[in-house]
């Protein structure tokens, strides 16, 4: 029982596969319009007849294609039909279509792989429908409008790469744009940016549907950027695929200033000196010099177009200062900061002065008599501008004779300074100006007025009353007027 089950198994077996070779075995046609698609009366139709079946008969080629298996090529064929050239060919005894659409009863079949096997060619249209890289050539015999897929050839196109990088020339940390937009029948494209030694910086990948990328360059000199299309065979493209990009050199700043020590400088004209920058591919253009503070606050600044890019600038205030220097190139690159650019400094003001003092000196006896005093010494600044201590001493002459007596005088004052007013105290001491006087010392005060102040030289004049001390004041208080040079 079990062998005549195995014997029946087989026996369906055996005859499925003749059933299936039967249906791959190629169908030999031996004569043509008997089972017709589209059948046209009279003469063989032109191109346009042909192309008016197609669209009137589009529902059954539709469902003809896809009893075929070949549905996803029906748009295709049925939009390119309405512009495709119609090539008169002949369909050659021997030769196979892979399937044909065929009417039978008034139904839409498909067959195939056919063979024409007739006495003779038969002529027919041959018209080429393309779907993404394939290309599928149709015959149409004449006049049956039976349609006949003769062959598909696959025909992947190599990639052509076009790049284009903007701008040609820019500085430093510019964005870059490449755009591979233009490049034809790639699925990627690889792009390498390589420098002047040809060491490859960077590298990206690109896809038709994002073809632009923007970039920067943080050095300067000129970069290839060489690209590559790889097509859907994955080969690379092999036309000439580059572009130049020249990335601007910044220029290099330098300033030099007078002093790094500037010894009392306060109020004396300072020269920064940037002429020493430059720039190895251009010219420099303009220096942008910049003073700031022991905080690190800016008080001045000065831009200068000119050469030989030299700042003269007064410093009225002891203390720290930096001078910074950023230099701009003719294609507007800017300097970095080095310690060539940079340069921190000590201004210092001048406090110690040669002092000399002339003047009238009016000495009381019954009336007063006048001496002319020439005192030389020093005027210190304590506190500039607001507390100072002079020393000076000297000869003061009479101008009458005996029993007025040539003298010796000194000061020592301290003084407080109200903007260029000031008033001292102090004491002083005087040898006996006259025959029947002793020598003493007076207490001191004086009133007066900075006339100039240039830091390292002022002018001041002053009121100075003189009281002794231990000796009888109306005889021997003393008034004078001075002009007092410090420097």
């Amino acid at each position: 029982m079990k062998k005549k089950k195995v014997m029946a198994l087989l026996a369906i077996m055996m005859f499925l596969i003749i059933v299936v070779q039967t249906s791959a075995q190629v169908k030999k046609l031996t004569s043509m319009g008997l089972y017709t698609f589209a059948r046209v009366r009279g003469e063989i139709p032109t191109p346009e007849v042909m192309k008016m079946l197609a669209d009137r008969y589009a529902g059954d080629i539709k469902y003809g294609f896809d009893q075929a298996g070949y549905g996803d090529i029906y748009l295709a064929f049925i939009d390119q039909l309405k512009m495709a050239e119609f090539e008169d060919t002949t369909w050659n005894v021997g030769e196979t279509v892979k399937w044909m659409l065929f009417r039978s009863q008034g139904k839409i079949k498909v067959t195939g792989p056919v063979e024409w096997a007739g006495k003779k060619p038969v002529d027919v249209f041959a018209v080429k429908v393309k779907k993404g890289f394939k290309t599928y050539t149709f015959i149409i015999p004449k006049p049956c409008g039976n349609i006949a897929l003769k062959d598909e050839v696959e025909e992947i196109p190599e990639a052509i790469c076009s790049i284009q990088v903007s701008p040609a020339k820019a500085n430093i940390g510019d964005p870059i744009t490449v755009d591979m937009s233009g490049t034809k029948n790639a699925k990627r494209m690889i792009v390498d940016i390589l420098d002047k030694q040809s060491n490859k910086i960077i590298s990206k990948e690109l896809t038709p549907e994002a073809a632009k990328w923007q970039t920067k360059l943080d050095k300067g000199g000129e970069y290839l950027f060489k690209a590559m299309a790889i097509d859907y065979a994955d080969r690379p493209s092999t036309n000439p695929c580059e572009a130049k990009v020249y990335i601007n050199y910044p220029p290099a700043a330098v300033v030099v200033p007078d002093c790094l020590n500037c010894l009392e400088k306060v109020g004396q004209p300072l020269n920064f000196d940037a002429s020493g920058s430059s720039d190895q591919d251009g010219e420099v253009a303009r220096i942008v010099f910049e003073l700031t503070d022991s905080y690190g606050q800016v008080i001045d600044s000065f831009v200068d177009s000119e050469r030989p890019f030299v700042w003269q600038k007064t410093i009225y205030d002891p203390g720290t200062y930096t001078i910074s220097v950023t230099a701009y190139d003719n294609d507007g690159a800017a300097s970095t900061a080095t310690s060539d650019s940079k340069k921190t400094f000590k201004v210092t003001r001048k406090t110690f002065f040669i002092s000399a003092e002339v003047g009238p000196l009016l000495v009381h006896s019954s009336s007063y008599e006048v001496f002319g005093f020439l005192r030389t010494g020093m005027f210190l600044w304590l506190k500039p501008d607001k507390t100072s201590l002079v020393f000076t001493s000297g000869a003061a002459m009479p101008f009458e004779g005996q029993p007025w007596k040539p003298v010796i005088t000194a000061n020592l004052v301290g003084n407080l300074h109200f903007g260029p007013l000031f008033t001292g105290v102090g004491v002083g001491f005087m040898t006996k100006e006259h025959v029947d006087r002793k020598a003493g010392v007076d207490a001191l005060g004086q009133v007066g007025f900075t006339l100039s102040n240039k830091y390292l030289s002022l002018w001041q004049l002053y009121f100075e009353f003189r009281a002794p001390l231990g000796r009888n004041f109306e005889d021997c208080h003393k008034m004078a007027v001075g002009l007092r040079y410090n420097f």
